[in-house]
């Protein structure tokens, strides 16, 4: 008789069933935010409540989720402490401009992330992914959240840059690291809303970090100004290429322009590395699903060569790749401050609160989700996938500021798993004990250090 294994249970803070004090909740907040939330957090459809910084309503219901990120998106700015974490890093780039620079670039990058465009990637993507593998033949134990670091930026520094980027990969990925060490915290002050005159531990430490990543901007930008003045007809027609076109006085500012490079050079590939890791470990600890995409994925590579038609045709690939977003979502939290007060059914909600959107929180809801702690691709399996509520589940965010960024990755994703586990296959080994935790991204504290072998 078949018996289906019981699903693996990734490790995940358990929620509070106590309120913390208000030096608890900041030093939690400093220290690790997913494991602030209480058990009520999972269950209810909203939580309004009165917070050390003001009024916070936690917004689980999709339907609330849809008013706050679409239907009255306009009356939702970016919220005051999540600005005051990523503006000092990013300023305007696209995570962080609002209102007409915010329109700016959105339009300028549009172009490039165009169906037509992310197919053609496809080829980039695979090249780099077979040159990146190689690493592994010998066979080892290696961090795979490092690994996936490397792996990502090299792809965006391929696509996006035509492999023209300043700096060198190996001193990118530890930089990377320090600055969600430093800048990708909250801090306490920041979560008290003290003046902005009152100097920030997290930001001091951080200066020499963003000074490293302000470098490489300007010397990309250098290089490429330089290849238009020797030769414009070599010029790649890539994304850096695009967004100095759009420079001038009807487009993006200098500033802008090199905000947005700093945005998808820091934060572009940092996201889909997160989840490429997290989805190795979580197939590794439920061996009967990896099987499954291990044999979908030699079928697949067997008969169709062309990378742009592997996302369709990997059913259970990306059913895992997506039930490891849901565990584990990059971004854990989407943070939005109400214009105008204004009411949601018989939810008030007051000009200024602080409208926390927490995939973290909604992807494990007791209520939208069964068994919601556990690792099962078959939510996603093709009849289940269409069930699930559009706002619900929402690893790239949604509306307006929805991630431009999603086909990419998603391509990225089913490319980079397909060769991976076509040709390795990944196990945890006694020291892989990741631990979840929100630094900007959703990372594993401790890494996740696992056995590589040859298929």
């Amino acid at each position: 008789m078949d018996i289906q294994p019981a699903p693996f249970i990734p490790p995940a803070p358990k929620p509070r069933t106590t309120p913390p004090s208000t030096l608890e909740m900041i030093r939690i907040v400093y220290r690790n935010p997913l494991e602030l939330w209480g058990e009520h957090t999972y269950n209810e459809p909203w939580i309004s409540a009165n917070g050390v910084g003001g009024h916070l309503i936690v917004a689980n219901d999709p339907g609330l989720i849809r008013h706050v990120l679409v239907d009255n998106a306009r009356n939702y700015k970016m919220a005051t402490v999540r600005q005051k974490i990523l503006r000092p890093i990013l300023r305007d780039g696209l995570l962080t401009a609002q209102g007409e620079v915010w329109k700016r670039s959105r339009k300028a990058m549009a172009p490039v992330f165009t169906p037509r465009h992310i197919f053609g990637f496809a080829q980039p993507m695979l090249r780099r992914t077979l040159d990146f593998v190689t690493r592994y033949e010998d066979g080892g134990t290696s961090d795979i959240a490092h690994d996936m670091t490397l792996l990502t930026y090299d792809i965006l520094a391929e696509t996006l840059f035509s492999g023209e980027i300043a700096g060198e990969p190996g001193s990118f990925a530890n930089e990377i690291d320090r600055l969600f060490e430093t800048m990708g915290r909250v801090d306490p002050l920041d979560l008290l809303r003290a003046p902005d005159w009152l100097p920030r531990l997290t930001r001091i430490r951080g200066r020499k970090t963003m000074a490293y990543f302000r470098k490489i901007v300007t010397d990309t930008v250098k290089m490429r100004e330089g290849k238009f003045k020797r030769d414009p007809g070599a010029v790649p027609q890539d994304f850096l290429t695009l967004l100095l076109k759009a420079e001038g006085p009807d487009g993006l500012t200098r500033a802008e322009v090199e905000d947005n490079i700093i945005t998808f050079i820091g934060a572009g590939h940092e996201t889909t590395a997160r989840a490429l890791g997290w989805t190795l470990y979580c197939l590794a600890e439920s061996p009967w699903e990896r099987d499954r995409v291990e044999h979908e994925i030699d079928q697949v590579l067997a008969r169709e060569p062309d990378p742009t038609k592997w996302l369709g045709a990997m059913p259970f690939t990306r059913a895992a790749f997506d039930e490891a977003l849901r565990l584990y979502p990059p971004a854990p939290s989407i943070n939005r401050e109400p214009i105008e007060p204004e009411m949601w059914k018989d939810l008030y909600i007051p000009k200024h609160a602080a409208v926390l959107v927490m995939p973290w929180v909604v992807h494990r809801h007791r209520k939208l989700w069964d068994r919601p702690d556990a690792f099962l691709p078959e939510r996603f399996h093709p009849g289940n996938r269409e069930k699930i509520d559009r706002f619900q589940y929402l690893p790239f965010g949604a509306g307006p500021r929805v991630c431009i960024g999603a086909s990419f990755a998603m391509q990225e994703a089913i490319i980079a798993l397909a060769i991976m586990l076509s040709r390795f296959r990944f196990d945890t080994t006694a020291e892989t004990k990741p631990w979840p935790v929100q630094k900007l991204t959703t990372q594993p504290q401790g890494g996740l250090p696992m056995r590589v072998t040859p298929r």
